[in-house]
C-alpha cells in the first residue's frame, strides 16, 4: 500500500477518533461515583470504551478512504478485480480482537473479585424486599430496623438480601453494585461508600404493578453522625411511635396516601379514610385495618384490584409490629 494512502487513512482515523472521544467524554454517561466499587466499574467501562473507540476509528477510516478513493463513475458497471485472501490480515483481525476480549475479561474478573471483598471489618446490613418496599436491619445495632438505608462513609457494608415474594434487584446508581434478590435464596453484595450525600435505592427488576414506586432513600453519613442516627432511632423505638416506624420501615407510603406520615402513594387506596371504609364494610376500624394487612384480598376498596397488595405482611411483620401499625393507622384517622 502506498505511503500516501496510509497517511490519509491515519488522518481520517484521527479525526473520527477525536469526534467519538468528544461524544464519550462530554456526555455524562455515568453518575458521579460514590463508592470504591463504582470507581473500579468505571475503570472497566473506560478501558472497554477506549478499545471500542480505537476499533471504530480504524474501521471508519478504511471505509471512508475506500468510498472516496475507489468509487466507480456513474457509467462504469464493470466488476472490480478479484480479491484473494491475505493471510497476514486474516491472522491480525483474528488475533488482535481475541487479545482485546481476553484483556477485558481478565480485567473484569479482577474487578469482580475486588468488589466482592468486604475486608476485615464490614458493617452487616440485612435487606428485605417485598412488593413494593425495602426494609433494612442492622444486626450490630441491636437489630435496628429502618425503611431508610443509612450508611457510614469509608466503611465497607456487606448486604445480605432476601425477597419475600418475587425477584427484585438492588441498585444504587452512584455506587455501581447491583444484585438480584431471589425468593428462597440469600444473595450478597458489598458497597464501600466514599463520600457523604443523599442517594436513592431503586428496584431494577420489573416486580409488579408498583415497581416504579419501589424506591428507598439512602444517606451516607460520617461515622459520628451514623452513630448518632442509630441512638436516635433506638430511642425513638422505645418512645411509643413504633407504629410510625413500622409504617416507614414496611414501605407502606410507597403505595398509600397517609397524611400523618406525609406520604402520597397512589397504588393502593388512601389510608386517610380507613375509618369511613371500615364503616362501609360494617367492621370495627381496628379489625378492618388488621384484616387489610394480613389478608388484603378479603375486602377490596372500590376502584382497586385484588392481588396487588402483597399477602406476606402477616409473615414478614411481627405480631407486635402489626398491632403497632394497626394502632397507628386506626388511631390517626378516628
Amino acid at each position: 500500500m502506498r505511503r500516501g494512502a496510509i497517511v490519509r487513512m491515519a488522518g481520517i482515523g484521527i479525526v473520527v477518533g477525536i469526534l467519538v472521544t468528544l461524544v464519550a467524554v462530554l456526555i455524562p454517561w455515568l453518575p458521579t461515583s460514590a463508592s470504591e466499587e463504582m470507581d473500579r466499574i468505571e475503570f472497566v467501562f473506560w478501558f472497554a470504551t477506549v478499545i471500542c473507540i480505537g476499533i471504530f476509528a480504524l474501521v471508519a477510516s478504511v471505509i471512508i478512504y475506500s468510498v472516496l478513493t475507489f468509487r466507480s463513475p456513474p457509467e462504469d458497471e464493470s466488476d472490480g478485480p478479484s480479491i484473494h485472501g491475505h493471510t497476514g490480515l486474516e491472522v491480525a483481525w483474528t488475533v488482535v480482537p481475541a487479545v482485546l476480549v481476553v484483556a477485558i475479561g481478565v480485567l473484569s474478573a479482577v474487578v469482580l473479585s475486588q468488589n466482592g471483598n468486604a475486608g476485615p471489618n464490614p458493617l452487616p446490613v440485612k435487606v428485605f424486599a417485598l412488593q413494593f418496599a425495602w426494609r433494612f436491619e442492622y444486626p450490630e445495632q441491636n437489630g435496628l430496623k429502618s425503611g431508610e438505608l443509612v450508611l457510614p462513609v469509608g466503611r465497607s457494608v456487606r448486604f445480605e438480601m432476601q425477597s419475600a415474594d418475587v425477584i427484585h434487584s438492588f441498585w444504587i446508581p452512584e455506587m455501581g453494585q447491583k444484585q438480584d434478590l431471589v425468593p428462597g435464596i440469600t444473595t450478597r453484595v458489598v458497597v464501600t461508600p466514599k463520600r457523604e450525600g443523599t442517594f436513592r435505592l431503586v428496584c431494577t427488576e420489573l416486580c409488579g404493578l408498583g415497581h416504579a414506586t419501589m424506591r428507598a432513600p439512602v444517606r451516607v453519613l460520617s461515622q459520628a453522625k451514623f452513630d448518632a442516627w442509630v441512638k436516635q432511632q433506638q430511642a425513638g423505638a422505645g418512645a411509643g411511635d413504633k407504629g410510625a416506624a413500622t409504617f416507614a420501615a414496611a414501605g407502606c407510603g410507597g403505595c398509600h396516601t397517609f397524611t400523618p406520615a406525609g406520604t402520597n402513594g397512589k397504588i393502593g387506596p388512601s389510608l386517610d379514610n380507613v375509618a369511613a371504609d371500615a364503616k362501609k364494610a360494617g367492621e370495627d376500624v381496628r379489625a378492618y385495618v388488621k384484616e387489610s394487612i394480613v389478608d388484603p384480598n378479603k375486602v377490596i376498596a372500590q376502584g382497586y384490584s385484588a392481588g396487588v397488595m402483597p399477602r406476606s405482611y402477616g409473615q414478614s411483620l411481627s405480631a407486635e409490629e402489626i398491632d403497632a401499625l394497626v394502632q397507628y393507622l386506626a388511631g390517626s384517622t378516628q
